[in-house]
């Protein structure tokens, strides 16, 4: 069932990130620009101030509450993250979003299997050591659309987003696909 969704961060060099939101049936993909915010240093954290290098709970809770609730409602079931302090502002996500949060075990990737497998595609994009805050939205956006229009055996050779097309047809007409 379409709408449940896996997330996670992918970690690059100088404390760079980018959030990555998979959608678990259509494999759909969503990346979320985490840029550093004005005043970081690299290795000079500020003492109980925010976390600078853009991707702590409130830059992470605020990327996904502005792709997520650009989807229609029937896609916003649920996130599942892993353990991280990105996630602690989770109660107000649900809140922005109507998204039940839901967190893996400790040291339990599979239970994001899907957004684990996306991370390693993104890898492809986005190898280890890379700067990821050099990243504008505008290119996030072209490797999301990469991955999503990439047919999948998984999806019997549909792509990501032909699979999620064909839920929105299916749910806008009362669970009746149409043809032609």
């Amino acid at each position: 069932m379409p709408g449940h969704w896996e997330g996670d961060l992918i970690l690059g060099l100088g404390s760079s990130a980018i959030g990555t939101l998979v959608e678990r049936a259509s494999r759909f993909t969503m990346l979320l620009h985490l840029p550093r915010m004005e005043g970081f240093q690299p290795g000079k954290g500020v003492k109980n101030g925010p976390a600078l290098a853009g991707h702590g709970a409130s830059a992470v809770r605020d990327a996904i509450a502005r792709s997520m609730t650009k989807l229609p409602e029937e896609l916003r079931k649920s996130l599942t993250w892993d353990q991280g302090a990105e996630m602690s502002q989770h109660a107000r996500l649900k809140i922005d979003t109507g998204l039940q949060i839901y967190f893996c075990d400790p040291q339990s990737p599979w239970q994001r299997g899907t957004n684990e497998n996306t991370n390693g595609l993104l890898r492809q994009y986005f190898p280890k050591g890379t700067d990821l805050s050099r990243f504008a939205q505008s290119e996030l956006e072209a490797v999301a659309h990469s991955l999503n229009t990439r047919p999948r055996k998984t999806l019997g050779w549909k792509t990501p987003a032909e699979a999620l097309d064909q839920f929105l047809e299916i749910s806008n007409f009362g669970g009746v696909a149409t043809t032609g």
